[in-house]
């Protein structure tokens, strides 16, 4: 997607899926078991073992999908955003299906804001997850020889690196969990679906497209900098939106827009050269920008901050780069 980002105040509790309470308690039999199975080693099983024999146990036991997800423990936060959306049912259902299932810690690596943002928007989440769900029942050995298959909203890349099996850029860390109504992958991070309609767009018209940033549109125009950020890139662009720049005074902008020098020194202190995912730009300490100057970056409280400015949205998808939304203007030493 750390706290449980569909709890939010205000919202409902979550809601627990039909026959959970029972599923529960055949669950704490099946880890009873595993947990006695193990005494007779002299190291105890690492949390990814223990989660891995609780699947198969769960799924000896004939569990569907979702209960044997529950069953391991390591997906809390996808059990809770397909209940959100209204996915537990389906994947209660009949099906096969095959799920490639990111664990929490996959959902970790993902901005706070931006799952924030899906849990808010259940049409948008549940387009996420039913990207990580295949129909039919489709083992690694088949998956690896396949370059790509169909998932229930769009397509994934797959292939095999060093031994490992990948869906786009995920690893699959677990293979072949088998459930009583399909397959579950467990994979290493959330796979995210390609916008066509975003992608045909380059990043100034992305950005236009939006509507909130009328301000960074115009100002891109008056320092000559449109055709740039339409060209080929790719770029990452951290930009304010309209709010941003209303709190930038009025006579600040003025003088930067009649200063064409000094107006491209600062947008391009937002502008990164290549493509850096919300992930990837929580793993920085720093970028290097197209001023020549280096932007901060941080992580706190889950929240990322570049440069004092909060990342309130990311990953706006365009064909030359990606948008990353910041609820603050940028200004170079």
């Amino acid at each position: 997607m750390k706290r449980n980002i569909v709890n939010r105040a205000g919202s409902e509790p979550m809601r627990r899926p039909r026959g959970f309470w029972a599923f529960l308690l055949a669950t704490a039999f099946a880890i009873a078991a595993v947990g006695l199975s193990a005494c007779g080693g002299s190291e105890e099983a690492s949390p990814e073992a223990q989660a891995t024999a609780t699947m198969q146990a769960a799924a000896m036991d004939q569990k569907n999908l979702v209960a044997t997800a529950v069953a391991a423990g390591t997906f809390k936060t996808l059990a809770s955003l397909l209940d959100e959306a209204g996915l537990v049912g389906t994947l209660q259902g009949e099906g096969p299906y095959t799920v490639f299932a990111p664990t929490d810690a996959a959902f970790a690596k993902v901005p706070a804001e931006t799952l924030e943002a899906l849990a808010a928007d259940p049409a948008a989440l549940k387009e996420v997850l039913l990207h990580h769900v295949v129909a039919g029942r489709v083992p690694a050995n088949e998956a690896a020889k396949l370059g790509s298959t169909k998932t229930l909203n769009g397509e994934v890349a797959m292939g095999v690196s060093d031994g490992s099996v990948y869906v786009e850029d995920a690893k699959v860390t677990t293979p072949d969990v088998m459930a009583s109504n399909g397959i579950l992958h467990v994979i290493d991070s959330v796979l995210v679906p390609k916008d066509d309609s975003a992608t045909q767009k380059n990043i100034v018209e992305t950005a236009v497209a939006a509507g909130k940033f009328k301000t960074l549109a115009s100002l891109l125009e008056k320092a000559g900098l449109a055709d740039t950020l339409q060209g080929e890139g790719p770029f990452t662009v951290f930009a304010p939106t309209d709010a941003a720049f209303a709190k930038v005074p009025k006579a600040t902008l003025d003088a930067l827009a009649k200063d064409k020098a000094k107006l491209r020194m600062v947008l391009l202190y937002h502008v990164v050269n290549g493509e850096l995912t919300a992930a990837e730009v929580a793993e920085l300490r720093s970028a290097k920008t197209l001023n020549g100057q280096s932007v901060t970056i941080r992580v706190r409280g889950g929240k990322v901050r570049v440069g004092g400015a909060r990342v309130t949205s990311a990953e706006l998808a365009a064909s030359n780069g990606v948008v990353h939304v910041i609820n603050k203007v940028l200004v170079p030493r």
